[in-house]
């Protein structure tokens, strides 16, 4: 995790500045890094800070333009080609905002509640992939209206979804392999 430094206004965008520690010192400009979950371009860095531009469209399809001074954020690199892949593939192409519905206690576990965005209706299925701010998840029920995860202590540490509240919203993006047999299901 990270948090926001600053939200500084551009003509019609922001810059985020974003303070990252050893994941910002790994950094270049140029380089991608998902911040919850969306995929974004180092402008800027110095010591422990990385800056992006969020421009007109990623503030409309994401929770960024609504981030400020101190909110945690998660950060992720990009995978190496090389690299063990833990989960799905996450692309850093966020397509809905929903908001957590709800927070209940299973165990150790959390299950959290949200709301089912109409653009990913039948691409979220019980037992495959979505991606909540970034973090790759295991859907455990879907429902016409909402879908819901549950989350182990560690994942609950170690990303911001361990900080989210009802009420709160979240960056979705649905599995890539659904959207292609979407997009091909309505092509035929």
């Amino acid at each position: 995790m990270g948090a926001i430094a600053a939200s500084e206004p551009l003509e019609g965008a922001i810059r985020l500045w974003v303070e990252g520690g050893d994941l910002a010192r790994e950094t270049a400009i140029g380089d991608s890094v998902a911040v919850d979950g969306c995929c974004l371009t180092v402008v800027a860095r110095d010591t422990d800070r990385m800056a992006f531009d969020a421009i007109p469209e990623t503030l409309r399809r994401t929770t960024l333009g609504e981030r400020s001074a101190g909110d945690r954020v998660n950060l992720e690199l990009p995978v190496r080609p090389a690299d063990r892949l833990g989960g799905h593939f996450v692309q850093g192409h966020v397509d809905a905002v929903t908001e957590l519905l709800d927070r209940s206690r299973t165990g150790d576990d959390v299950v959290l509640s949200f709301g089912l965005p109409p653009p990913l209706r039948g691409q979220i299925v019980e037992k495959g992939s979505v991606a909540l701010d970034g973090v790759s998840m295991t859907v455990v029920h879907v429902d016409p209206e909402r879908f819901s995860v549950a989350v182990i202590p560690h994942t609950l540490a170690a990303t911001t979804l361990g900080l989210r509240e009802p009420g709160d919203k979240v960056n979705v993006e649905g599995d890539i392999l659904a959207k292609y047999v979407a997009s091909l299901v309505v092509a035929r």
